[in-house]
């Protein structure tokens, strides 16, 4: 079966003359319209080897948006946060245009922006996540250091982002394509491999230092804890726990009980680490170098 001309989205590396020169000579129908899209910083992460530059150009007959061309280039929309259109700030709705330059940057930590110019939506006002299964030992640990996680090995991606938009949630994920889900407003794409380095990562990334309140949650089900009495617990204690210990916690969701057993400073080691990363200063954000200066605008 034949396809029309408009299904296609081709990519091009030459000129756009070039291309015309190309289509035309094979006897195509003529692409008549491009655009160049520059991506920025970790942006570049998604893209092949071949375009590490940053720079893709995209041919195209009929006009889309600039959302759909974006992840055509193989970058979740939850990675964005500013897009500008030959330098005016436009959302993903935008009807990308013939010879249109598109600057795509990721999140600016460092760099005051106008919430007009963002397409990512505003911050929750506390941080809440759920992960995929591949990210459990950082789900651990995102509890060890008091943040609401929810985590479940059996789920699956329509799962995941279901959950992440029913009660509100950053989808955490090793695998970009539960990203790519259109209706998935809030997530990101975990690149670091060692689970200490995904927490460091992820905590940056979110700037949660002033989140943090370890030994709050439950490292096992996500459940608050809560103090409890000793006299309260005692028949549930090893006899030398009972013994040597007097401080101890229960979950409120699935009722484990915790103390600063020969775990404990291992853990808080953890937290120290985190706590201690996150207070040094970052170096300028590298998505904010070489930016145009953002002008409002809406879409096309």
């Amino acid at each position: 079966m034949e396809l029309p001309a408009a299904a296609f989205v081709v990519r091009w590396e030459g000129s756009p003359a070039a291309f015309r020169a190309f289509s035309c000579s094979r006897g195509d129908h003529p692409v008549t319209s491009y655009a160049d899209l520059r991506f920025y910083a970790e942006l570049r992460d998604f893209l092949s080897s071949d375009r590490k530059s940053g720079l893709v150009t995209r041919s195209f007959d009929v006009a889309g948006s600039v959302k759909d061309m974006i992840e055509s280039c193989g970058v979740p929309h939850t990675e964005v946060e500013v897009i500008l259109a030959n330098g005016i700030a436009v959302d993903f709705w935008y009807q990308v245009q013939d010879r249109d330059h598109i600057s795509i940057y990721p999140s600016f930590r460092d760099f005051e922006l106008e919430p007009t110019w963002r397409v990512s939506p505003e911050p929750l006002p506390a941080p809440r996540f759920v992960l995929d299964s591949h990210l459990g030992k950082l789900a651990r640990y995102l509890r060890l250091l008091g943040l609401d996680s929810a985590y479940d090995v059996e789920w699956t991606d329509p799962e995941l982002v279901e959950i992440s938009i029913r009660e509100d949630r950053i989808l955490l994920t090793s695998d970009k394509g539960p990203l790519m889900h259109g209706v998935l407003t809030r997530g990101y794409f975990v690149r670091a491999i060692d689970p200490h380095l995904q927490l460091t990562e992820v905590a940056r990334r979110f700037d949660l230092i002033s989140w943090l309140d370890a030994f709050t949650r439950c490292l096992a089900c996500n459940g608050e804890l809560r103090a409890v009495e000793k006299e309260e617990i005692a028949d549930r204690l090893p006899p030398r726990t009972r013994q040597h210990y007097d401080d101890f916690r229960r979950c409120a969701d699935c009722e484990r009980i915790f103390w600063k057993g020969s775990h404990y400073t291992q853990l808080q080691e953890v937290v120290d680490r985190v706590e201690e990363t996150l207070t040094r200063p970052l170096p300028t954000n590298p998505a904010a170098n070489g930016t145009q200066n953002p002008q409002r605008g809406g879409s096309a």
